[in-house]
């Protein structure tokens, strides 16, 4: 199991893990998005492990923001388990508003935030970015998606972490449901999807 005991449990990422945090870095200021049904269920089910939760997720970041509040949001924390969600705003950004996120600077930001937890021993959970087609744009921006996937999945390799294919999942789950009862604009989860990627990283840690 990767969970120990005392750990501190960190969910690093943009609005998909952010879901109305409270920002008070306590097992009560989750939000209502899967960082709380894991916190929830972990908390329930291991009670005498003494596990905290912090949700670090803010809304419309890209992998340079996490790089660049990497020490004060992160590290100065000293969490022991730390989960990344990130690089769906990297495709959209650079295809709704012009931002560009270029995919060698992508991945070498990326790889320097997980230097970063790794000089803190930290243990790893990266879990890949995803995206349903519920809209022509979503249908154009899979290109560019994919190509940070692979990326992820390569830094997933180099660094030996646990590895989540949140993209896979939620495709797959779109197989005999629809995309919407997922991810109602194909991006952030609904309950379900939260409920969906939840099960996935409980599984992950507890295995």
């Amino acid at each position: 199991m990767l969970l120990e005991q005392n750990d501190h449990v960190l969910f690093y990422g943009d609005s998909i893990t952010d879901c109305g945090r409270t920002g008070n870095n306590s097992n009560d200021g989750m939000g209502v998005g899967y960082p709380y049904l894991c916190a929830a269920a972990l908390l329930a089910r291991f009670p005498r492990l003494g596990l905290k939760f912090t949700n670090q997720g803010i809304s419309g970041n890209r992998i340079c923001d996490l790089e660049s509040r990497l020490a004060k949001d992160v590290l100065s924390a000293k969490p022991t388990v730390v989960s990344i969600l990130i690089g769906v705003n990297d495709t959209w950004h650079q295809h709704s508003h012009g931002v560009a996120s270029p995919l060698p600077e992508f991945a070498a930001c990326y790889a320097r935030v997980l230097e970063g937890l790794r000089a803190i021993h930290a243990r790893l959970l990266i879990m890949e970015p995803f995206m349903l087609p519920t809209e022509a744009d979503r249908v154009v921006m899979r290109e560019d998606l994919d190509r940070r996937i692979t990326i992820v999945r390569d830094l997933a390799r180099q660094f030996g972490t646990l590895y989540l294919p949140l993209d896979g999942m939620f495709h797959a789950a779109s197989t005999t449901t629809p995309m919407t009862y997922w991810a109602s604009d194909g991006v952030h989860p609904t309950a379900a999807g939260h409920a969906l990627i939840a099960k996935a990283f409980i599984d992950a840690v507890t295995q």
